[in-house]
């Protein structure tokens, strides 16, 4: 059995904390039983395994994103990396290609592929497990779908009508997103929520890539993955096939996509350096920053702030930001990445200053700029630098300066934190020549 997780996002709707590297289902904002924070990636990955634990887990994601799901899940899961964004159905006929050429997966292995970053509980992937178990045991229906139980006439939601109202029926129909009257009659029809989630064997996924897309050959798709159209698996494929089965689904389902939503499930009112009066009512306040957050007499509101700027909204207002954030244009602030993390913490036209945290043991890439020089400063712990081949150790108060053209790395031997500075007259994330690529 095989778990594909489609992740992807923008980083819009839960500004300033998320960006185009790090979106919602990476913000550590989740409390665990014991007290430390964790992504809705995290959250989930831990719940497939538990919930599911001889299961092979996929991320299908974007090459940005690699990193950063390296530093939150490890080794623990595979990597489908797409290219660019061509929507799910070009993404699920490539993680499809990876599974079957480069894990070996035989076409008749039962494959789910569903959300990265959907709020539920354990019963949610038991449910899926079930899925699973249907297809391996030689379900009837070429596809299976999950269908949530609506718990109110939504319009965000694509709806699946389904023929009768038992566990798993065949579908009848889909319908796009309803105006709030008409969800209200399809759930009184008892239509379901489209979750997302589609179950299948890996063979039939191969096949509708040959018959869509001309082929199932994953080097082939991969480097043609530019070309290939922006359509989605539901519009693809879900809604022209005959033999389909949704099985209902009743248990705790949310999609935490906007401030409003997440503040619904976060158990903290405040994260950070963070101090309320008493007159403070229904407020959720995240802060990332070293400097405070004083908020008085504030209700029914969201605070977050971060390197990338400062959010004050009315709760339901929150929803509607997405296109106020598009025209800030603000550069990536923050990201975490497989080797610690990067802040910026100062721009000018011709510099950077830039807080690099590498955890014990890890390293950058081996690399030079052609259009900027660089001085690294140690402000804690100790590391060895290579600069244009040669080695040597570094510890906190030293300086290293790397002038543009020199290829350079540095590695941790403890946690080790560094401010770098770039300067020139052309400073851009795309001027970086990696050893050996």
């Amino acid at each position: 059995m095989q778990i594909v997780l489609l992740s992807g996002g923008a980083g819009k709707r839960l500004w300033p904390l998320s960006n185009e590297l790090y979106s919602k289902q990476f913000l550590r904002l989740l409390k665990r039983e014991d007290g430390s924070r964790e992504s809705m990636i995290q959250r989930v990955v831990r719940q497939v395994q538990n919930a599911v634990p001889d299961v092979s887990i996929t991320i299908a994601t974007a090459r940005e994103q690699m990193s950063l799901i390296r530093r939150q899940l490890g080794n623990q899961v595979n990597i489908s990396i797409e290219p660019c964004r061509r929507d799910t159905f070009p993404a699920i006929a490539l993680v499809s290609s990876y599974l079957h050429d480069k894990c070996d997966v035989s076409y008749d292995e039962p494959i789910a592929i569903c959300p990265a970053d959907p709020y539920v509980d354990e019963d949610y992937f038991l449910a899926i497990k079930r899925l699973l178990t249907s297809i391996e045991c030689g379900a009837s229906a070429n596809l299976l779908l999950m269908g949530i139980e609506p718990t109110y006439p939504s319009e965000k939601y694509g709806y699946i009508l389904p023929t009768g109202r038992t566990e798993q029926s065949p579908v009848h129909a889909f319908k796009e997103k309803p105006n709030e009257e008409l969800a209200a009659r399809y759930i009184e029809n008892g239509a379901l929520w489209n979750s997302g989630v589609f179950v299948f064997r890996l063979g039939y996924a191969l096949n509708k890539s040959r018959q869509l897309l001309g082929s199932a050959s994953y080097e082939e798709l991969l480097h043609g993955y530019a070309d290939l159209p922006k359509i989605s698996f539901d519009y693809a494929v879900v809604e022209k096939e005959e033999s389909i089965v949704v099985q209902r689904y009743s248990g705790t389902w949310l999609d935490v996509g906007t401030w409003n939503t997440l503040s619904e499930v976060m158990s903290e009112y405040s994260i950070g350096r963070v101090t309320m009066d008493a007159a403070c009512s229904n407020i959720h306040v995240v802060n990332t920053l070293s400097a405070p957050v004083l908020c008085m007499g504030v209700k029914d509101a969201i605070v977050a702030a971060s390197p990338e700027g400062i959010l004050i909204a009315d709760k339901d207002r929150s929803s509607a930001m997405k296109p106020y954030v598009e025209n800030l244009h603000t550069p990536v602030m923050y990201t975490e990445k497989s080797w610690g993390e990067f802040r910026i913490i100062d721009t000018e036209p011709q510099s950077l200053t830039i807080k690099i945290t590498l955890t014990q043991g890890e390293s950058l890439t081996y690399h030079k700029h052609e259009r900027r020089d660089e001085t690294w400063t140690v402000i804690k712990g100790r590391g060895w630098v290579k600069l244009d081949g040669n080695e040597f150790a570094v510890a906190e108060g030293q300086t290293v300066r790397i002038p543009r053209g020199s290829f350079h790395t540095i590695r941790a031997e403890t946690l080790l934190k560094v401010m770098e500075i770039q300067t020139g007259e052309d400073i851009d994330v795309d001027d970086k020549i990696v050893w050996g690529l």
